[in-house]
């Protein structure tokens, strides 16, 4: 049974690479500390292929060990950045894929880290509010409210700008 679980878990991750690197590099925005992030992710979920007990709850399962693995990431780099120099602007690298959505994409990422992580679950890979509540391991009322607010604070700043 659990051989089963492992080889679903497999194809699971391989179905589904794409998703997983763009939410990893929505986090991160690197393309080379996404691919790390993903990678780290299927190594865990690799390894603990055995205390998935319910095969239905894969998605959610993978996606918030993919979630905790960009947070632990982003955690450790930003140790790291108060202990080095600037960044040089001209050294980020952009993702062709969200090319033209910069203005929005900014906007996003001036909202609280919890905030920005459900926007990204909702839009970007299309969970339910469920799904989300069960990644974040939040109160499903709560992922509402902070996905409602996050939204209403985008709107107003994105209004202001048209002005």
């Amino acid at each position: 049974m659990q051989q089963d679980h492992f080889e679903e878990i497999v194809e699971y991750i391989l179905e589904n690479q794409k998703k997983f690197y763009r939410i990893a590099y929505s986090n991160v925005q690197n393309e080379q500390d996404a691919m790390d992030v993903v990678q780290n992710a299927v190594c865990k979920a690799l390894e603990h292929a055995a205390d998935l007990r319910d095969i239905h709850a894969l998605k959610t399962w993978f996606y918030r060990i993919l979630t905790n693995e960009s947070m632990s990431f982003l955690r450790k780099s930003r140790r790291e950045l108060l202990l080095s120099e600037p960044l040089d602007e001209e050294a980020c690298v952009c993702d062709p894929e969200y090319a033209g959505r910069e203005d929005l994409y900014e906007r996003i990422q001036g909202l609280p880290a919890e905030v920005q992580n459900i926007i990204r679950l909702r839009f970007y890979e299309e969970l339910s509010l469920q799904e989300i509540a069960e990644v974040t391991m939040l109160n499903l009322n709560t992922v509402k409210a902070k996905l409602y607010r996050g939204l209403k604070a985008l709107r107003v700043e994105m209004e202001g700008m048209k002005i």
